[in-house]
């Protein structure tokens, strides 16, 4: 595989990994997501279980997941991130891989734009809302 740019966890992750609860206190992705996350094929790899059956989470495991909770915060859908989850467990889709990011790039600068521009009117609406409180009249209300 090469090599990834994920955010870095700040946790200590022992050999035999971390439990289900461990990692989504580490990642802020609750226990049910992580499962779902599992089941709908965004992690890159199995998880590990330990001889009981249980979820076991190494660090690679929670850089990929802090990884998709970014994506996530910046718009991209499950199913989004499950074709790059796809892509990325494969050699040689970098230029696929680099094709979806350039396009999910101008995704967030549009909704950066749409952003930018609400706040303008959110702006102009506080203003308008503390003329008023100090007795004021503005006429852009």
């Amino acid at each position: 595989m090469t090599y990834l740019l994920l955010p870095e966890i700040p946790v200590e992750v022992p050999p035999e990994g971390l439990s289900i609860g461990q990692a989504s206190a580490a990642t802020g992705v609750s226990i049910e997501a992580l499962r779902y996350y599992e089941r709908v094929g965004l992690l890159l790899d199995a998880t590990p279980r330990d001889p009981g059956g249980r979820r076991r989470y190494r660090m690679a495991d929670l850089a990929w997941i802090a990884g998709l909770v970014m994506l996530r915060e910046t718009g991209m859908s499950i199913a989004d991130m499950t074709v790059i989850a796809d892509l990325s467990r494969r050699e040689g889709t970098e230029a696929e891989r680099l094709e979806f990011f350039e396009r999910h790039r101008q995704r967030v600068l549009q909704q950066m734009e749409r952003t930018r521009h609400h706040l303008l009117a959110i702006d102009k609406k506080i203003a308008s809302y503390r003329a008023a409180a100090n007795g004021e009249t503005n006429e852009d209300d």
